[in-house]
């Protein structure tokens, strides 16, 4: 029995599944097997070769895609005073702390939850809400923090957060299938050069094993990780 329709399949064919491609002629065969009506997104999958049971090797870090993400992003930001201004200077679609309240009755129409240090306190209540959503600020993320401008246009203009799974891989997206190809190639060498930074000191032998790109709904391609050790 076919676990694949007809469409899948017939992409399928277009490419070597046991060939690791460079990241240009992978790209290439990624937008050529799109086959879905709508613009998918374009995802890379990376094993790592580390052990997340252990905090030492844990990968965790932001990048800025030089050609964005293709989507538009619902940023929120909680802050009050002299901030409220600077957030919608910046271009944030909905600044201040009324919103945490509007968040406690169910309200979570935004895709970046950016606050200033001072309001954690309150938002620490809403852990459980934004937690499991992938929504609550963090350092480490850029996303508590008074430079509440700066952090504005980078989420604005393409920022992605990445976090290595209990499983030792990061999956994170890197565009649209209607990206150009040399857009889509920087924001893959980005998120890449980005990861290979993020080595953590406890990690032992290959750190970059397997790296794959696909669109959302097309087969993936393998892509040769010589260039990445």
């Amino acid at each position: 029995m076919n676990t694949h329709g007809k469409k899948y399949r017939a992409a399928s064919e277009r490419r070597d599944q046991a060939k690791a491609y460079d990241s240009k002629q992978a790209i290439a065969l990624v937008k050529g097997m799109a086959f879905a009506k709508f613009d998918e997104t374009v995802e890379v999958a990376i094993r790592l070769g580390v052990d997340p049971r252990h905090a030492d090797q844990v990968v965790r870090g932001t990048v800025v895609l030089p050609a964005g993400t293709g989507k538009t992003m619902r940023v929120l930001v909680i802050a009050a005073g002299a901030k409220v201004q600077e957030a919608q200077d910046a271009g944030a679609d909905f600044v201040g702390t009324e919103f945490l309240q509007k968040i406690k009755d169910g309200w979570l129409d935004f895709d970046v939850l950016i606050a200033t240090p001072d309001q954690m306190g309150q938002l620490g209540q809403l852990g459980r809400v934004l937690g499991p959503r992938g929504l609550m600020p963090n350092p480490k993320a850029g996303t508590v923090t008074f430079d509440v401008a700066k952090a504005v246009r980078e989420s604005k203009g393409g920022k992605i957060e990445f976090r290595v799974d209990k499983g030792g891989n990061v999956h994170a997206p890197i565009g649209k299938v209607s990206f150009t190809p040399e857009q889509l190639e920087s924001n893959f060498t980005a998120l890449l050069d980005t990861i290979v930074r993020a080595k953590p000191a406890a990690a032992k032998g290959v750190y970059i094993r397997n790296v794959a790109i696909s669109s959302s709904m097309g087969p993936g391609v393998t892509i040769d990780t010589t260039p990445f050790r």
